[in-house]
């Protein structure tokens, strides 16, 4: 089952039950679904790629308004419980991404096969990450680099 054939049974089950958080947040991707084919010069195909690089880009700004949301107290909190539930479930379409430890062991092994040993090499580190085909969906960019800074300060 594609993610778009998923998110529309999904969708269906959250009217049918009135979940209205289900149901807005589903709304709501395919609306930037349909705003990412109107870009212009869009070619590709609206296939499940499109839907992982739309869910990725609406989590990522969702999660940053969490945290601003966590940070108003009690004005907030309604709003950040409402973004927390948005995350979290659309976090089902996305690749699973590698926890602090287990992102920690990949920096350590391109520390030492690069021999890096100072701060000011961190970008050599995370670019030959990236070279490496570690798979972008399943690291934290800001986890690494907060990793690697710490693995080259010898934290």
């Amino acid at each position: 089952m594609t993610i778009k054939e998923d998110l529309a049974a999904e969708l269906r089950d959250a009217i049918k039950s009135g979940d209205r958080n289900r149901r807005d947040v589903i709304r709501q991707i395919e609306t930037e679904i349909a705003r990412a084919r109107a870009e212009p010069g869009f070619t590709g195909e609206v296939d499940d790629e499109l839907y992982r690089a739309v869910i990725g880009s609406y989590v990522k700004k969702m999660h940053k308004a969490l945290e601003e949301y966590e940070g108003m107290g009690e004005r907030g909190a309604p709003l950040a419980a409402k973004l927390s539930f948005e995350v979290e479930y659309l976090g089902r379409w996305l690749p699973r991404r590698l926890g602090e430890e287990e992102t920690r062991a990949v920096v350590r092994s391109a520390v030492a096969e690069l021999g890096a040993g100072s701060p000011a090499e961190a970008g050599r580190v995370i670019g030959h990450m990236i070279k490496q085909g570690v798979p972008d969906g399943e690291l934290d960019g800001a986890l690494v680099a907060r990793l690697v800074r710490e693995e080259l300060a010898g934290e």
